[in-house]
């Protein structure tokens, strides 16, 4: 199936961060505020999950939340999920079906890492993500492409990339 295909069968919506996306499960039974670490506003759900879908140049801006997210690939060609970590290193986590070329079917992105993701190839990727604990927009950070700059100007070329 090709990109507007998916988006229209699967009831995608266009994401603020780039691409498309629709939650597809929110679980009922929530974390109550006092049982999750601090960075936490309020009680959360134990885990969410969304299709996300991107194609052509499309691209997801850098951005970062306060859980980890794994992401799980579907089909189409091959993603990159571009990171920089905690301690300012920049890494590429490759999303795919084929494991001679570095990709994996599953990748994390750990807590507070700042990531993006674009298709190399310039054809499509339908991936999924999970987060736990769920998700909220209130969890959700994407900064300007001139604050990144300013604390990692080492990585100029992905943050001009994958930024706004």
């Amino acid at each position: 199936m090709e990109p507007n295909g998916w988006i229209e069968s699967l009831g995608l919506q266009k994401h603020p961060e780039g691409g498309w996306y629709r939650e597809v499960y929110r679980s009922a039974s929530m974390i109550p505020q006092q049982g999750l670490p601090a960075q936490f506003d309020g009680p959360r759900s134990f885990c969410t999950s969304i299709y996300f879908l991107l194609s052509g140049d499309e691209f997801s801006a850098f951005h970062r939340i306060r859980q980890d997210e794994l992401w799980h690939f579907y089909d189409g060609d091959g993603l990159t999920v571009h990171v920089i970590d905690a301690a300012g290193n920049y890494s590429e986590k490759r999303l795919g079906r084929n494991p001679e070329k570095g990709e994996f079917f599953q990748q994390v992105v750990e807590a507070g890492d700042w990531f993006g993701a674009s298709v190399p190839s310039g054809g499509f990727a339908l991936v999924g993500c999970t987060v736990a604990p769920g998700f909220e927009f209130a969890d959700f950070e994407m900064p300007s492409r001139q604050h990144l700059l300013s604390q990692y100007p080492q990585h100029q070329t992905a943050i001009k990339k994958l930024t706004r």
